[in-house]
């Protein structure tokens, strides 16, 4: 016999009609076409898609209004349903256009750094808001029943999966059908196949069919869910006594050795999220009894009431980290995550400890709560309310300034390159403070910082900014004399590899040293630009007395240790192999003999 959750699953995924189905797939084919057509934008330089700062709001636009349309569209005459895309459209292109101003404004800043958070942050926003969305399309209210919310919620996440599942068959069986007529010498299917109109376009229509598979098959769907279910409900006693073996344990190790790990806010995060799905699972929408028996209850019930102690120490380990760094972007986004499910971890502990109602249904108004909590702490961080890049970069300044930062430990590259606009202009604003102009490498590394064009210089593929030797020498250090015919070739026709140390802002070192035992000296140049390792190239002359590059050396450590420091002052030497390498039959192999 069907179940209260059965019904409101058919209604969650109702029978649709041909041109919805149409619709829906269509749909999915102008998105994979609206893709391609940015992609070439960028590519050929066309107006508005040119720039990052236009790319970023189609991108956002394009993934986040069809796709919302594809999960939720009913009938094509709904008012509500076509509100809500616009709705979708308004907000997410206003964030979408501050995020772009962000991400923008400077040379060489990390892109991904403010663009990646943006879009994991904006995708579970809108699959968070979307059942509320889809209760409001059937009924008109913004206040659904909370069935229905959670009917939708996970509906909408397995046909995402469907649909992740199909679509990734559907390229292994074109993978096989091209890799087949290959066999033959057929070379036309794989041509296709890897076109690229092909893989926006074809992967658009297989994601269509994958989400209309998703929204049309319920009762596949159905069983999806009480499998997923059945082995989240057999887990979450183990779990719940995962968590208070863990909180028994604290009182005999105590919290030091928490403290002293880098990943102590992380791990205890997955676990309270853990447990969050986990109860979700057992629970599910209210309709169903309790699943264990009154032992195994009431360990679940523990494990529930416990889970305040893993959101506190969490909150307390990333203030920990705050009090002795400062903020960063990535803080801030753990302290809003960690705030939500610490919600979660003080709701679902009383809802375990409530009497009144049936077990655990307290957690109904709990997740609804964290639910509309989560969507607002998204929709404020990413715009000018709650911006973490500002936040950030005020806290990293005015920790140098008040003196809790020493000029050495200042991470200049951080507010140059991984903290948007905001970071560098707040980079810029401090110049001319006292506290800089004092000291004097700290200016020298910020004045660098500013005239560099990329972060990762030794890495870049980009033509010297330097035209002379005179220019070169007053750009790169030199600790003893060098050749004097070594600059021009840096510079000449068929230039040597300047690992970006004839750009502006770069921190170079140039070492001459006989390394190979020939008599004549070889270059060694370094750039010291990197914040975890130098890099260096070694010149050398052939035969005729041509310099030429020989090959390139990553000293891990760079400016954080003392490989940099020796380098400045020259101190470069050899260390002889005992082993030689060995020639047998004309091949000549290494010995390598472990340490």
């Amino acid at each position: 016999m069907p179940t209260r959750s059965d019904t409101l699953d058919d209604e969650a995924a109702p029978r649709l009609e041909p041109q919805v189905r149409a619709f829906i797939v269509l749909l999915a084919l102008l998105q994979g076409l609206a893709l391609w057509l940015v992609h070439l934008g960028g590519e050929n330089g066309w107006p508005l898609l040119d720039s990052l700062g236009p790319r970023v709001s189609w991108y956002t636009l394009v993934l986040s209004v069809p796709t919302a349309m594809a999960l939720s569209v009913r009938r094509l005459d709904e008012a509500r349903f076509w509100q809500h895309a616009a709705l979708i459209g308004v907000v997410y292109l206003g964030l979408s256009l501050w995020a772009a101003r962000a991400a923008t404004g400077a040379p060489g800043l990390a892109e991904d750094r403010i663009l990646a958070p943006f879009a994991a942050s904006m995708a579970a926003a809108l699959f968070v808001a979307g059942p509320f969305l889809q209760c409001r399309q059937e009924h008109g209210r913004w206040c659904a029943p909370y069935p229905e919310l959670f009917a939708h919620a996970w509906q909408n996440a397995l046909t995402l999966a469907v649909a992740a599942v199909f679509t990734g068959a559907c390229w292994a069986v074109l993978g096989l059908w091209a890799g087949l007529f290959k066999l033959v010498g057929v070379d036309l299917f794989a041509d296709i196949f890897t076109s690229r109109p092909f893989a926006y376009l074809g992967t658009g229509v297989i994601v269509g069919l994958g989400v209309l598979v998703g929204r049309s098959q319920s009762k596949p769907v159905r069983v999806m869910r009480r499998l997923l279910f059945a082995i989240f409900t057999g887990l979450f006693p183990l779990l719940a006594a995962i968590a208070l073996l863990f909180v028994a344990t604290l009182p005999f190790t105590g919290l030091e050795p928490l403290w002293g790990t880098r990943s102590a806010a992380t791990v205890l995060m997955a676990l309270v999220l853990a447990m969050v799905v986990f109860a979700n699972a057992v629970h599910q929408d209210g309709d169903e009894p309790p699943p264990y028996p009154r032992p195994l209850r009431l360990l679940a019930s523990a494990g529930l009431v416990v889970l305040p102690v893993f959101a506190v120490l969490a909150l307390v380990a990333l203030g920990l980290r705050i009090g002795q760094y400062g903020w960063t972007v990535d803080r801030l986004w753990g302290v809003l995550a960690a705030s939500v499910l610490a919600v979660h971890a003080f709701g679902y502990a009383w809802a375990a400890l409530s009497r009144k109602d049936p077990w655990l249904a307290k957690l109904e108004p709990v997740n609804v709560t964290a639910a509309l909590l989560g969507v607002a702490l998204v929709l404020l961080a990413n715009s000018p309310v709650l911006d973490p890049q500002r936040i950030a970069a005020h806290s990293q300044v005015e920790r140098l300034l008040d003196g809790k930062t020493d000029p050495e430990d200042f991470d200049v590259d951080y507010l140059r390159f991984q903290s948007g606009r905001a970071g560098y202009q707040a980079l810029a604003g401090i110049v001319d403070e006292p506290r800089v102009q004092d000291d004097a490498g700290l200016a020298d590394r910020i004045e660098r910082a500013l005239a560099r064009q990329h972060r990762w210089q030794p890495w870049m593929d980009a033509e010297p900014t330097i035209d002379s030797a005179e220019q070169a020498r007053a750009l790169v250090a030199t600790p003893a004399p060098v050749p004097e015919d070594w600059w021009p070739a840096l510079l000449s026709e068929d230039p040597l590899e300047s690992i970006g140390c004839l750009q502006p802002g770069s921190d170079c070192v140039a070492i001459a040293r006989d390394l190979d035992g020939d008599g004549a000296a070889d270059m060694l140049l370094c750039n010291l630009s990197g914040d975890w390792a130098a890099h260096c190239q070694l010149h050398a002359r052939d035969a005729d007395g041509t310099w030429g590059d020989i090959a390139q050396v990553v000293l891990p450590d760079g400016q954080r240790g003392g490989v940099a420091e020796a380098l400045r002052r020259g101190e470069v030497g050899t260390v002889r192999r005992r082993w030689p390498d060995l020639e047998i039959g004309g091949q000549r192999a290494p010995v390598d003999v472990p340490r």
